[in-house]
């Protein structure tokens, strides 16, 4: 049986890797440059720690979300490769936190089940098919706690250009953790799906600065 306050790191890598905007759904909350409001988690506790984590797998930026403007948000795939880096971030929460912030990215209103053990198991555990973040990854550990994070259980996904505010997001996320120039910034971002050929180098540093 799962015991939903063991704790766990949540790695995101996406909008979530600025702290103000993850916030929103543990305590609720409309994050700035989105359209939505977060009911939040039931257990509003702030996550017991915070640090860099990269993600060795491709990001992407795929669908359309209202919440950011009809573009595109990040994906990363479920092949990995150690000599990819994808920039993240970890955050200590409880299993029940993180199974009522996989329920509000998958817009799920009732009970949800997820099996952990599953996940660590076999890599993966799809709890909400055709759902775009229904696939709970298995990352590994760090400092003993697990590591998981959520993506689509399709590699395959139509590549969307994702928003300014959106970008605007990631790289005020990765300024905050990481304190890297606008410079590093702009060469990570420019060579991800859905942003090559949608921006140039101009238009996305003047979104970064």
């Amino acid at each position: 049986m799962t015991n939903l306050d063991d704790k766990v790191w949540y790695a995101c890598y996406g909008s979530n890797i600025l702290e103000e905007r993850f916030l929103c759904y543990i305590r609720g909350g409309q994050p700035n440059g989105s359209k939505k409001n977060y009911e939040g988690c039931s257990d509003k506790t702030l996550p017991a720690d915070s640090e860099d984590f990269y993600i060795c797998s491709e990001l992407y930026f795929a669908r359309k979300s209202k919440s950011w403007d009809n573009g595109g948000v990040a994906f990363v795939k479920t092949i990995f490769d150690p000599q990819i880096k994808t920039i993240g971030r970890l955050y200590l929460v409880t299993k029940g936190q993180l199974i009522d912030i996989a329920k509000q990215e998958t817009g799920t209103e009732n009970n949800l089940v997820i099996n952990f053990d599953a996940a660590t198991r076999d890599g993966a555990y799809i709890f909400k098919k055709a759902s775009w973040y229904g696939n709970l990854v298995y990352l590994g550990k760090q400092y003993g706690y697990q590591i998981f994070t959520l993506t689509s259980e399709n590699d395959l996904q139509p590549l969307s250009k994702p928003s300014k505010d959106y970008l605007k997001t990631i790289s005020l996320g990765i300024k905050e953790v990481y304190n890297f120039n606008d410079q590093t910034i702009l060469e990570y971002l420019n060579t991800k799906g859905g942003i090559v050929g949608n921006y140039s180098d101009q238009e996305l540093l003047e979104i970064i600065i």
